[in-house]
């Protein structure tokens, strides 16, 4: 019995869009003679589609796109799709569904056991779980029917399993031969590697085949991996689809629960929006990888920035060119997502701006091919001085004038988006971020902050990873060994600020990621009037990340849809920078 994994790219709310992709996928599988093809968990629907849920109308239109999709695939082999399906009785609205489709009608129901609501998820706002145990029988055989968090409570995998119950250990005393996983498993650094060690433990476990099916693409903020595998009896790796792309990927059940199971008979195809041409199958059935952190983070945002802006409705962005390593790799994930011709490049200095950021800038410019215009600020600046003189006559210049060049900045490229009709992307890192060390109104101006989850440190390993890919200096070595500064006075560094990078992420990482404390942090090794100071910079900035644009997640923990800090909460010495 051959399965077919389909791994699309779904957009949130396009219902029919969706469907579409179904159809075509599944016409992929069809050709390879599949008898099950299986999709991503509320694939129809696109994940998350989170309030979405609460419209009745939305709910009603999946399933009417469901039953049309049936028929139209009546000829074809049996689809497991995701949608969402009411509950009549009392409880939650909704079940997280996966919806069997065979002979033009819609033939069963299976429903999600676990919930989960941390980080991201929030699904217990919307679902009810499911009663039971869901097992389809499908040619003779069982297949244990589970979505994503279904599979992430294995008491001997897990130290502390968060839940009280293990959908897979019920499907296995149901009588399960194979386990089948419906999943929309948000990408995070290193995230693969531990998917794989719990699937294979599951199946090792358990005796039978597991078969998990992730969706690829991003959605907001989040950026969804792929990388669908399979898994043997005896917990080996079988059979992965591709990264960060959508794919088709077909295996042979018969292998997967045989003693020597191979992955000599397992295909791939790509699938897009509109039926692929019949491609030779890929030979051997581990897509080609690479794990390397950077390399995933590359390509996270560089998929990430694609799909947020095409299913945004824009097909050009703009961002400012500083000569700084930011925004320089912005840059060059904003080429290679989009296309040079789609990206403009904004270059506007300052009397402080040194000559040599300047030319760094327009190098990488020129490199990338990207458009560029070159807006000089001195005299703006010197007209907010003027209009402000009478105000602050006496007063000495800090902080406040140098807000007032990246509000000016701010507003030259609002003004640009507008204008052009471009999708203005923000370059501030996740450390900047975590400290405040940004102008709110001013370089935080924007529609997608890109690298906002991604820390300094990691910005720079990705460029330097990124040169050593492409044999040339995407991103010049003089802006990679430069000091990094915002040049908003003379001679500024931002380590006259800053604690050093190195340092600055080792103590984020530890507060953001793990949760410590003052006291524990700085039990690790590091100073604890710098902890002390750089939790309190964390604190008091809350009120500026409420306020940013919404960035692409890479680390388990980003400031985004699952970081729930309040604003105004016990009393701080130090006032709130801009």
């Amino acid at each position: 019995m051959k399965l077919a994994l389909l791994q699309i790219d779904p957009t949130v709310g396009d219902i029919e869009g969706n469907a579409a992709l179904l159809a075509a996928a599944t016409a992929v599988a069809a050709r390879a003679g599949v008898d099950l093809a299986v999709a991503s968990e509320l694939s129809l629907l696109g994940y998350p589609p989170r309030d979405l849920l609460l419209r009745r109308s939305f709910v009603a239109r999946g399933w009417a796109v469901c039953e049309e999709l049936a028929r139209s695939l009546a000829s074809g082999p049996a689809l497991l799709l995701g949608l969402a399906e009411t509950n009549e009785g009392a409880g939650k609205p909704l079940y997280n569904a996966a919806a069997l489709l065979a002979g033009g009608t819609v033939r069963q129901v299976f429903r999600k056991t676990l919930l989960p609501t941390y980080d991201v998820f929030d699904e217990d706002r919307y679902f009810e779980p499911a009663g039971g145990p869901q097992v389809l029988v499908w040619d003779g055989l069982s297949f244990g029917i589970s979505v994503c968090e279904d599979v992430w409570n294995d008491r001997d995998f897990w130290q502390r399993p968060r839940y009280h119950t293990d959908p897979v250990d019920d499907l296995a005393a149901a009588g399960a031969s194979c386990v089948l996983n419906l999943s929309a498993s948000p990408f995070s650094i290193g995230k693969q590697r531990h998917r794989e060690a719990m699937l294979g433990a599951i199946a090792r476990k358990h005796g039978v085949p597991v078969i998990y099916v992730n969706q690829a693409g991003g959605a907001d903020e989040l950026v969804f991996d792929g990388r669908s595998c399979a898994f043997a009896a005896g917990g080996e790796l079988v059979a992965r689809a591709a990264a960060f792309a959508p794919d088709v990927l077909v295996v042979d059940l018969d292998e997967l629960r045989g003693p020597h199971a191979s992955a000599g008979r397992a295909a791939a195809e790509p699938a897009g929006a509109a039926e692929p041409a019949g491609a030779a199958a890929r030979s051997g059935a581990l897509a080609p990888d690479d794990f390397t952190p950077a390399a995933e983070v590359w390509r996270a945002l560089v998929l990430g920035v694609r799909d947020y802006v095409s299913k945004s409705g824009f097909a050009r962005v703009l961002l400012g060119l500083s000569g700084g390593i930011d925004s320089a790799l912005v840059a060059a994930v904003a080429a290679e997502a989009l296309g040079p011709d789609n990206v403009l490049a904004v270059l506007m200095p300052s009397p402080y701006s040194s000559a040599g950021s300047v030319s760094d800038a327009q190098d990488l410019a020129d490199g990338l091919g990207l458009r560029t215009v070159t807006l000089p600020i001195a005299d703006l600046m010197g007209a907010y001085d003027t209009a402000l003189s009478p105000v602050f006559a006496g007063l000495a210049p800090g902080v406040t004038e140098e807000n007032i060049q990246a509000r000016i900045r701010g507003n030259l490229l609002m003004a640009f988006s507008n204008k052009f009709d471009s999708l203005l992307l923000t370059t501030g890192n996740k450390s900047e971020l975590a400290v405040g060390y940004c102008t709110i109104y001013g370089d935080m101006s924007g529609g997608l902050a890109v690298i906002s989850d991604v820390p300094k440190t990691m910005v720079y390993a990705v460029a330097r990873w990124l040169n050593a890919q492409r044999g040339v200096e995407v991103v010049p070595r003089a802006i990679l060994d430069k000091p990094p500064s915002a040049e908003l006075r003379p001679d500024q560094t931002d380590q006259d600020s800053l604690p050093p990078y190195e340092v600055l992420d080792a103590i984020l990482a530890l507060l953001i990621e793990e949760h410590l404390g003052v006291a524990e942090i700085a039990a690790r090794g590091y100073d604890q009037a710098i902890v002390a100071r750089v939790v309190r910079l964390v604190s008091v900035n809350e009120f500026k990340r409420k306020q940013a644009a919404p960035g692409i997640k890479v680390t388990d923990r980003a400031f985004g849809m699952g970081w729930r800090m309040p604003i105004a909460t016990v009393p701080r010495a130090g006032r709130r920078p801009g």
